[in-house]
């Protein structure tokens, strides 16, 4: 496969769980911002968009209008739904030979409904219209795509951004301390509610639900699922040498899943964000290794010349 397509590829699968993490962090916290008025708006405001990779440098009092602004309909702004889901389309047309008809009309369509604001009484309505468009683009791709080397990239890139937004997420949890969403409504968010339920059958715990949503093995949204998925899409990209893992970013990988595993829950969740912040830190190496492994750039053209006979 030409790495100009296993990129395109790659970054589909990214930006379209972009989109979807995005929409259901923001949901959660502008929900929230509207039903507690002691939250101090401007403070959460700001502590989101750092959470999300994005900074104000005015003064500024900000509002969910603002952050909403910024994060949802900004088809400028890298970190917004708009600009993920254009990018999402940018990525399918330059693959077009490889994208799949009904995968290229449901972009396309996704991108030209996108709208330009969003009325206050219509925001939830909005990202559950994001969420729906997202799953139908990786329902199209689960259903219809021969398990080869296109499907491989594409569900790297859905795992390693997956990993990295529920980390987000959890990182989110203490960005208000004790008016935060509650665990109930982080699990509500990334639909993981009645799953937590049949597990664990209880109330959610502070502890049981950061470990169900960082450490279950089962369910498809959590950080070591995300992360165990993304390895065995390497391996079966790279299949190991011998003995010895030679990938750099199976190496990246291993470690954030060796850090979850074996590090007790009670340590994790006393430092959270923190712990978050490493997860997003590893998940970035780790796409920057996938870059430079397979999406090589500005390689210089070497000519071996001609054979003599």
């Amino acid at each position: 496969m030409l790495s100009r397509i296993a990129e395109s590829l790659f970054w589909i699968g990214r930006y379209i769980e972009r989109s979807d993490g995005t929409a259901r962090i923001l949901d959660v916290h502008l929900q929230l911002l509207l039903e507690d008025p002691w939250i101090e708006e401007d403070l959460a405001c700001r502590s989101l968009l750092a959470v999300m990779g994005s900074s104000v440098a005015d003064d500024r009092t900000l509002t969910r209008q603002d952050v909403l602004a910024i994060l949802a309909v900004d088809r400028t702004h890298p970190a917004s739904i708009a600009y993920s889901l254009g990018a999402a389309r940018e990525n399918a047309r330059r693959a077009r030979e490889i994208v799949s008809t009904e995968l290229w009309e449901c972009l396309n369509t996704t991108r030209a409904r996108m709208p330009r604001r969003v009325s206050s009484e219509k925001v939830h309505d909005f990202f559950g219209w994001i969420r729906e468009r997202a799953a139908l683009a990786v329902g199209i791709i689960e259903s219809a795509t021969s398990r080869d080397e296109s499907w491989q990239f594409f569900t790297l890139g859905r795992s390693i951004e997956r990993a990295d937004m529920t980390a987000r997420l959890l990182a989110t949890r203490s960005l208000t301390e004790a008016s935060g969403p509650s665990w109930t409504t982080i699990l509500r968010s990334c639909g993981a509610y009645e799953a937590y339920l049949r597990t664990y059958r209880g109330v959610p715990s502070a502890r049981n639900a950061a470990e169900f949503l960082l450490l279950d093995r089962l369910f498809p949204r959590s950080v070591l699922f995300s992360v165990l998925r993304a390895e065995e899409c390497l391996r079966e990209l790279q299949p190991r040498s011998g003995r010895i893992v030679t990938d750099e970013a199976q190496r990246i990988l291993g470690s954030i899943r060796a850090n979850l595993e074996f590090r007790p829950i009670s340590q994790i969740l006393e430092d959270l964000p923190a712990q978050m912040d490493a997860v997003q830190t590893g998940t970035s190496d780790a796409s920057e290794a996938i870059r430079q492994r397979y999406f090589p750039t500005h390689i210089d053209p070497v000519w071996n010349g001609e054979v003599a006979s």
